[in-house]
């Protein structure tokens, strides 16, 4: 489409608005996704989901919402370039640094395949539109990784509320997201083109 704006214009702009938010509104903004996110998943569900680093919407509370619910949840184990492996998170204590700034279980690293055992994958988004199509930061993991899941897996773009976009750039090795769950709108189920404008 003529004039359309590049990935690479958009992550720009995001980063820029991520980067001008106040610990005040990411901290209430993260109580409101957790309040979200926890009633997800009911006992004994698997959960792949992240820890928010670098300004992403949501801390750990989020993580330990769904825990009280008695999911299992996953987090990404990062190795070389490749699909994502796991290791169960057992709360705050059960986590290390490790390399790109992000924080990792020290349980035992499940393989790639893991993720085919989930319900539900939160998927760290830096945008997601209407359609579902997500924008992340580009290295490729879970465009590596989200091949693996299951038909019936809900796969949640997790956002702040003007990160939920009418339309962002699409290639063809994207996979687009069935939901966005964003602290002031909750879940929101994705997938709807929108009407083209007479010319």
């Amino acid at each position: 489409m003529p004039g359309e704006r590049t990935k690479y214009a958009w992550r720009t702009q995001i980063l820029a608005e991520r980067a001008l938010v106040g610990a005040a509104e990411h901290a209430r903004e993260a109580a409101e996704l957790a309040t979200a996110i926890g009633p997800l998943a009911g006992a004994d569900e698997v959960v792949c989901a992240y820890v928010p680093i670098r300004g992403e919407p949501g801390d750990l509370r989020m993580l330990d919402a769904l825990r009280v619910c008695n999911a299992t949840v996953l987090l990404p184990v990062t190795g070389e370039p490749g699909p994502l492996s796991w290791a169960r998170y057992e709360g705050p204590d059960s986590l290390r640094k490790a390399r790109f700034g992000l924080l990792e279980p020290t349980t035992a690293t499940l393989p790639p395949d893991t993720v085919a055992t989930a319900t539900t994958v939160l998927v760290p988004a830096l945008a997601v539109d209407l359609r579902g199509v997500r924008l992340g930061r580009g290295a490729g993991y879970y465009d590596r990784t989200l091949g693996a899941v299951g038909d019936g897996t809900r796969l949640i773009a997790v956002v702040r509320d003007n990160e939920l976009v009418d339309r962002l750039p699409e290639e063809p090795h994207d996979r687009r997201m069935g939901w966005a769950v964003t602290p002031g709108g909750g879940l929101r189920e994705l997938g709807h083109e929108l009407p083209v404008s007479p010319e």
